[in-house]
């Protein structure tokens, strides 16, 4: 029996891009020169630039590679209550209904697992209407 495929930083760009209404934005306002995802206007998944809030523990630099999802407060409180989970969050987060992820650390999910949790960050920031039918849609 094959394995389940390995996700990639290119499965995480296709898996937002895929769900309706999205803008992939260039070049975030809060992260220049890296991009986001949003629907209607709200971003769901952030790659972010480096900042101080998000540490390499062994180098005390900052991440260079830092991915956040948004995501429901159970979410975000089961993700990062694993602790085999690549998941994260830092005291800037709390609060914030959203995850973190490295994407050197996305290999560590299968696909469809990466699709499950940038379809739930595209969910918590779209609206009830649009969420319902894409379900709707989902189940036939």
């Amino acid at each position: 029996m094959a394995r389940p495929p390995k996700a990639r930083v290119k499965d995480l760009h296709e898996c937002a891009a895929a769900l309706p209404e999205v803008q992939r934005d260039p070049a975030h306002t809060a992260s220049p020169g890296r991009p986001s995802y949003s629907v209607r206007g709200k971003a769901f998944v952030i790659f972010r630039a480096p900042r101080k809030d998000a540490v390499d523990p062994a180098t005390s630099a900052p991440y260079p590679d830092v991915v956040a999802l948004y995501c429901s407060a159970a979410d975000k409180e089961a993700l990062v209550g694993d602790p085999d989970s690549p998941f994260f969050t830092t005291p800037h987060w709390n609060g914030y209904n959203a995850v973190l992820l490295l994407e050197r650390d996305v290999g560590r999910l299968r696909v469809d697992e990466l699709r499950e949790v940038v379809t739930d960050a595209w969910l918590a920031r779209t609206t009830k209407r649009l969420a319902a039918t894409y379900l709707a849609e989902q189940r036939q």
